[in-house]
């Protein structure tokens, strides 16, 4: 499955800051828990635009990624209409920009809008692309029994089921040893 490249980039963007939540994190820890988090998460991910570095934006760029983990496993109409509130609120107005090292791609935020605000609505507008594509299927949360990571399938055949390597040998090394107990 292909999207533009900014949509690719802002929806693993997603599921990298959706899995800095204990819940899915590989240390069960909160790994967007302190500002220096934050920064290098926003240097990984080439995140431009006004950065406060302080507890305030922390704190907003947290809930937004509680919000973004939410609307990932709604259903189409539901993530839609989430969508459309994210984009109001922020009263965006898409326009095409070229920096750093992308082409041309979409923004409908200033580059001195808020970090939390900037991110939900590139989130929604890169999200409201699997929409219109009718690929919402394709945003799924880990299917290892203790994970709640954030997975974005765009396999060809659409079959990814594991956030990681580790949550999907994990899972094959139980299925094993489970069927090798069941045979003895």
């Amino acid at each position: 499955m292909h999207f533009a490249p900014d949509s690719e980039d802002t929806l693993e963007f997603i599921v990298a800051l959706g899995n800095t939540h204990p819940s899915a994190s590989r240390s069960g820890d909160d790994e967007l828990g302190t500002v220096e988090q934050l920064g290098a998460l926003l240097v990984e991910h080439t995140y431009s635009g006004r950065v406060d570095g302080d507890e305030t934006e922390l704190r907003e760029v947290q809930q937004t990624r509680d919000l973004l983990r939410e609307i990932w496993s709604l259903d189409r109409d539901d993530a839609a209409e989430r969508i459309n509130v994210m984009l109001a609120e922020a009263r965006a107005m898409p326009y095409l920009m070229r920096h750093d090292h992308f082409d041309w791609h979409l923004h409908a935020t200033s580059n001195d809008a808020p970090l939390a605000e900037r991110i939900r609505v590139e989130a929604a507008l890169a999200l409201a692309d699997m929409i219109r594509s009718d690929e919402t299927h394709r945003m799924r949360v880990c299917d290892a029994d203790d994970c709640t990571g954030l997975l974005l399938d765009l396999s060809r055949n659409g079959s990814k089921r594991f956030c990681s390597i580790r949550c999907g040998n994990r899972m094959n090394q139980l299925a094993f040893r489970s069927r090798a107990q069941e045979d003895s």
